[in-house]
């Protein structure tokens, strides 16, 4: 695990814009040349918000990027540390699978400790055409 990853996402969060729920993500995408892309959660008081992990997408994709190796996610309310493990909502998990393989890893923290999944973990029975 990258520790750049970690510290990079921890940083992005404290872009998050989250007035509603005041739940602050922030993601690092790695993509399989050593590029990192960050993101964060945008809400809005729709239900249009974005979250980190699709945000990092948007960017890499809409500069070129398409092999991608890994995604860490930080989160927590706002003024706290990021100490529970943030997983990928249901919506980034398959919208992240149309852009990776199986053994796409994905990060998180859990206290002091990082837990690692891959895409086929985290989204077993993913929609494919």
């Amino acid at each position: 695990m990258h520790k750049e990853d970690i510290e990079m996402a921890k940083k992005a969060r404290l872009n998050s814009y989250s007035p509603y729920s005041n739940f602050l993500v922030g993601t690092t995408l790695r993509t399989k040349s050593g590029k990192l892309y960050t993101g964060c959660n945008i809400e809005n008081h729709g239900i249009q918000g974005i979250c980190g992990e699709r945000t990092a997408f948007a960017k890499a994709l809409s500069e070129g990027e398409r092999e991608f190796e890994s995604i860490t996610v930080v989160g927590a309310k706002k003024g706290e540390e990021p100490t529970e493990e943030c997983m990928p909502c249901g919506y980034c998990r398959q919208f992240m699978s149309e852009f990776v393989d199986d053994d796409f890893k994905i990060y998180t923290l859990d206290g002091n400790k990082v837990n690692e999944y891959t895409m086929k973990e985290i989204l077993p029975y993913g929609f494919k055409i």
